[in-house]
C-alpha cells in the first residue's frame, strides 16, 4: 500500500514525506522477516527428522554457492577441510550451515578480505566437533551466554542486519540431533562457532583443520 501511495502521489511528496514512507516500509519488511524466522524456529522443534546419508562436503559447497550474492564486490577466502559424511536430516543441516556461513559473511563485512574456515576436530570418542571460524568483528565473551538465545543480539541492528533468531535455530536443530553448540571469540579478532554430532552418526571419519 505504501508503494501504491507513492505512485498515486507522484511528485506531490516532498523529500521528508518520502523518508517517512521509506522508514515505514523498511520496518514492515523487517517485521515480515522476523515473523518468517519465528515460524521457521517453531517448526524446527516439531518437524520429524528425516535421516539419510549426507555428504557434508557437497552440502557446504552448495551453501557457499547459494550465498554468492552476499559475496559480490567482496574478497572472500574460504578454507574448507575434507568433511565427513553423516547420517542426519539434510534439510535441517542445510539450515544450520546457511545460518553459520551467512553470519560469517555478515560479520566480516568490515574486513578488506574475509577469511572463513570450516573444519572438524575430534574431541572425544563420543562426538565429532565441527567449526566455522571467521576474522570478523567478534564479540565480548562476557555475553556469550546470550548468543544462542532468541532475539539476543550482540551487535546493534544499525551495524548488522538480522532478527536474532539464526543461532537459536542452529542450537535447536543440533540439540535435536543429539549435539551441542558453543562459541569462542575476541572483540575485533573474529569468532568461531562450534557444533557437535554424535560419533554414531559419522559414516566416513575424514576431516580436520583447513
Amino acid at each position: 500500500f505504501i508503494s501504491l501511495f507513492k505512485r498515486h502521489s507522484g511528485d506531490g511528496l516532498d523529500e521528508q514525506s518520502r523518508h517517512y514512507l521509506d522508514t515505514i516500509s523498511g520496518a514492515a519488511k523487517r517485521m515480515a522477516g522476523l515473523i518468517d524466522d519465528l515460524l521457521s524456529f517453531s517448526r524446527m522443534g516439531r518437524r520429524e527428522l528425516a535421516q539419510s546419508r549426507v555428504d557434508l562436503n557437497e552440502l557446504v559447497q552448495d551453501v557457499v554457492r547459494e550465498l554468492e550474492p552476499e559475496q559480490q564486490a567482496r574478497t572472500v577466502h574460504w578454507a574448507i577441510a575434507q568433511l565427513p559424511a553423516v547420517t542426519a536430516d539434510r534439510a535441517m543441516l542445510r539450515v544450520v550451515l546457511v545460518n553459520l556461513l551467512s553470519n560469517a559473511l555478515k560479520f566480516t563485512q568490515p574486513r578488506p578480505a574475509a577469511e572463513i574456515a570450516i573444519g572438524t576436530r575430534a574431541d572425544s570418542d563420543t562426538e565429532i566437533v565441527f567449526f566455522v571460524r571467521d576474522n570478523g568483528v567478534g564479540f565480548d565473551m562476557r555475553y556469550v551466554d546470550k548468543l544462542f538465545g532468541v532475539f539476543q543480539r550482540l551487535h546493534g541492528s544499525t551495524e548488522f542486519e538480522g532478527t536474532g533468531i539464526g543461532l537459536a535455530t542452529v542450537r535447536r536443530i543440533i540439540s535435536r540431533m543429539g549435539g551441542r553448540t558453543w562459541a569462542e571469540a575476541k572483540v575485533e579478532e573474529g569468532a568461531t562457532i562450534y557444533f557437535s554430532l554424535p560419533q554414531a552418526t559419522i559414516l566416513e571419519s575424514v576431516g580436520g583443520t583447513p
